[in-house]
């Protein structure tokens, strides 16, 4: 058992773990919370969430300096700008919208979205938009936890390289102001610390494995990553509703 009560087994499993959801995320662009924070939970619990957030900082920060030169700056404007809005929206439907109704709302609209897309249907990146996604991906963020796929769907046709690197400068500035938050609410100590500087190993082989096969996921192979990986948070924000809905019955 280590100081922090977690035994070495559970350690292994956050090293494990983390190198897998770091190497999904070094190629699509997103996914280290999808990957990481479910399977872990069945684990302990306690392993998770504010570990994960401490982990996507360098994460997101090596992915955006890795592909520096295709960062959509323009685009990362407006989709922050959209962001902040979003955010308070998100706040604001938790105070009196149930988690099964906002779960349901956020997996239903990404499901959606992602099947429109499946079938060919293409959006322009317009500035309306990206603010749109923006604010759909604070809101979701906040009520759900999950706020990647909007902004993954939303540049999903873009190359791997514009694609990884401006969803990770996006990522970098909702993670460093929602750790903040919860450094503020007590929600993050040492055994967050802990368990993050296990785990931190992981994360540098997951992305350094990513280097050798980012090229290969590309083209359509990224496109469908990208829908499959907004599907399945989808389908889990709707089982997860599902569930809620039970307990309340």
């Amino acid at each position: 058992m280590s100081p922090f009560g977690f035994s070495v087994w559970e350690l292994t499993a956050a090293l494990g773990v983390t190198a897998v959801a770091a190497w999904v995320q070094g190629n699509v662009g997103f996914g280290f919370a999808l990957v990481s924070v479910p399977v872990l939970a069945l684990v302990d619990p306690q392993l998770v969430a504010s570990p994960q957030l401490l982990l996507m900082v360098p994460l997101t920060l090596a992915m955006v300096w890795r592909e520096r030169a295709d960062v959509r700056w323009e685009g990362l404007l407006w989709v922050l700008v959209g962001r902040l809005p979003g955010l308070i929206l998100g706040a604001w439907l938790l105070t009196w919208a149930p988690p099964a109704l906002l779960d349901g709302l956020v997996g239903g609209l990404v499901l959606a979205a992602a099947t429109l897309l499946a079938r060919g249907r293409t959006w322009r990146r317009t500035r309306v938009n990206q603010m749109l996604a923006g604010g759909f991906s604070g809101a979701s963020s906040i009520v759900s936890a999950i706020g990647g796929p909007p902004i993954a769907l939303l540049y999903r046709d873009e190359r791997g390289p514009a694609l990884r690197a401006t969803l990770a400068a996006i990522f970098a500035v909702g993670i460093g102001t929602t750790l903040v938050a919860r450094w503020a609410a007590g929600a993050v100590g040492l055994r967050d610390l802990a368990v993050a500087g296990v785990a931190a190993p992981g994360l540098a082989l997951g992305l350094a494995l990513s280097r050798r096969t980012r090229a290969w996921i590309e083209g359509q192979r990224l496109r469908r990553a990208v829908l499959g990986l907004a599907s399945v948070a989808a389908f889990g924000l709707l089982l997860r509703a599902w569930s809620r809905l039970g307990g309340m019955s």
